[in-house]
């Protein structure tokens, strides 16, 4: 699918005078100075501040407005020797959330259990069946992490059998709250937290900061002893990496390196990532599929298991268990896609006037819709929402594009639904079957009525012109330290026009393009990930203009630059 291109502006003479001075000062290349001064880091002590991230840029977990009662109610129950329950979602923010409070209220002496709704039995998020499960354990006080901002009758139930909820999350709230004894969530009207974008492992970290704090915990050792899970949740959930979420990212990759946590040294091995610097590529695209497989296709209470496991040996037998079902869920992935695509292409035959995508069936699993509705968004360029149902109820999850919030057009028609939640791009519903129709109709009005032919051709942002002769190790060293990458901080798109395809291209795996290009003598390899349809149009010796980013690729034993293919634009064909 064609993009749409967006070149950033030129700068201005004070920005150019600027950039100069950056260069001088720290003694980079200019195009690094001139990505310092798009990110409005003009002064040298941020910009250092900015490739060093520490905890110099967290905030004061006390500023959350719920947090001195949270904190309170704790150390209550901690006094009582009460029973804690951690209840968490079933994704790898929810499991990392779960592992990390779990792990560190033991520190501080709570007797503390956890608990992961199955995502076939119980559905999302806290339920009546749930919270009686929990009851029967003896617990009193039930801490949720990542999910519980939506729960108003599950809360009153709660209350009702004399046990306590602190919330803590990080998904929009709607008007009414949950009568829960505090509140952690920095989406929460009037909180006074500075920064939104935490994700839910990130709410739960501040919480245990806060005891820490109030116990006189609060050593460099105890603050950074779960920051790995911390930078894990963080990554896996596509919050932006701004701010703390990049200082969590930054400091925790580093401690996943020092393998202090026995589960996640395990999961590293299986996933063959044992020798190499861990990124955050590498946990969006292999580790946290990986976590999040244990609640698709089976329990989630494993991922919990494998991050708290203090023996090598159970370790070793949860990853290779994890491992299992990432193949099956892998296999279920590809096969539900295939069939969501037939569907679109028989019930969408004018694409084009289409402006979201609504697609169900009885047949699939509910813990790979969301996966898939993804890669239709990516496919087709079009909200989508694809719905599993059994026994007359469905559910669904949704996925949308970029400007479009999903989040607030459900809310438009959350009359015909049974819950919803979740965020701008992101969203989680159940419906009964005989409201479906309808709830199509009303939302897909209400979506062609906001949504812009414009926002239906993806956008892809450039952020500056690149000469092949200008590709060296010295810059993507340079580059490499704007990491780690994230929304919010994306590894930088360069395009460089005119270039000559060199040999023959060719396509790699499931629709990958191959493809080498030269100019001025220089060369450059690159890999287009899902480009290869492009191929037919291609030949050796095609002018062609190319959108793409830049990494050290090692195979082999043997480190080479490699572009990664965004877009390419032909000018016209050689024979």
């Amino acid at each position: 699918m064609q993009k749409r291109w967006q070149k950033v502006s030129e700068l201005t003479e004070e920005e150019k005078k600027l950039k100069n001075y950056i260069a001088d000062e720290i003694k980079c290349p200019d195009m690094i100075a001139e990505m310092l001064v798009r990110k409005n880091l003009v002064e040298i002590d941020k910009i250092r501040s900015f490739f060093n991230p520490d905890f110099s840029a967290v905030n004061d977990p006390f500023l959350f407005s719920g947090m001195q009662k949270a904190v309170d109610r704790i150390e209550q129950a901690i006094k009582n020797e009460e029973s804690i329950t951690i209840f968490g979602d079933y994704d790898v923010d929810g499991t990392t959330s779960t592992a990390l409070l779990y792990l560190g209220l033991q520190k501080v002496g709570a007797l503390v259990d956890f608990y992961i709704p199955h995502r076939m039995i119980d559905g999302y998020g806290l339920s009546n069946a749930s919270i009686d499960t929990i009851k029967e354990n003896n617990t009193s006080l039930i801490i949720s992490v990542d999910c519980g901002i939506s729960a108003i009758e599950e809360v009153d139930y709660a209350n009702s059998l004399g046990m306590d909820i602190i919330i803590t999350d990080h998904h929009n709230p709607k008007e009414e709250l949950p009568n829960a004894v505090a509140i952690i969530n920095p989406k929460v009207k009037d909180c006074g937290y500075p920064y939104k974008d935490l994700a839910g492992v990130g709410v739960a970290y501040k919480l245990l900061m806060a005891v820490y704090r109030h116990f006189g915990y609060d050593s460099n050792e105890m603050v950074e002893k779960y920051i790995d899970l911390v930078a894990l949740g963080t990554i896996a959930d596509i919050v932006p990496l701004t701010d703390e979420n990049r200082a969590f990212a930054s400091i925790g990759l580093k401690h996943l390196e020092k393998k202090n946590n026995i589960g996640l040294n395990s999961l590293i091995d299986i996933a063959g990532l044992s020798q190499k610097e861990l990124n955050s590529g590498d946990i969006v695209f292999s580790l946290a599929p990986r976590i999040n497989a244990a609640g698709r296709m089976g329990s989630a209470l494993r991922a919990v298991e494998l991050l708290t496991a203090v023996e090598s040996s159970r370790s070793k037998e949860l990853a290779e268990i994890i491992e299992r079902e990432n193949s099956l869920r892998q296999q279920e992935d590809q096969k539900t896609f295939r069939e969501a695509c037939e569907i679109i292409e028989k019930k969408y035959k004018d694409m084009e006037n289409t402006p979201c995508l609504i697609v169900s069936s009885d047949d699939w699993h509910p813990g790979v819709i969301g996966i898939v509705a993804s890669k239709l968004v990516e496919k087709y360029y079009r909200p989508a929402i694809m719905i599993s149902f059994h026994d007359g109820i469905g559910s669904g999850s949704g996925r949308s594009i970029h400007g479009f919030d999903l989040f607030e057009a459900i809310s438009s028609v959350e009359n015909y639904l049974e819950t919803f939640g979740g965020h701008k791009y992101a969203a989680g519903l159940s419906i009964v079957a005989e409201y479906l129709d309808i709830f199509e109709n009303k939302l897909s009005k209400y979506i062609g009525a906001k949504i812009t032919k414009e926002q239906l051709i993806p956008p892809l942002k450039l952020d500056m012109e690149l000469e092949l002769f200008d590709i060296n190790d010295n810059l993507l060293d340079w580059l490499n330290k704007f990491a780690p990458f994230g929304p919010g901080n994306m590894r930088p798109t360069f395009y460089t026009k005119n270039v000559t395809v060199e040999g023959f291209p060719y396509n790699v795996g499931q629709n990958h393009l191959k493809i080498k290009v030269i100019k001025d003598g220089c060369h450059l390899d690159l890999i287009g990930f899902n480009l290869g349809d492009y191929l037919p149009s291609l030949k050796k010796g095609s002018n062609i203009d190319i959108a793409y980013s830049l990494d050290f690729n090692t195979w082999q034993g043997k480190t080479t630059i490699q572009g990664k293919l965004k877009d390419l634009r032909i000018n016209r064909l050689h024979n």
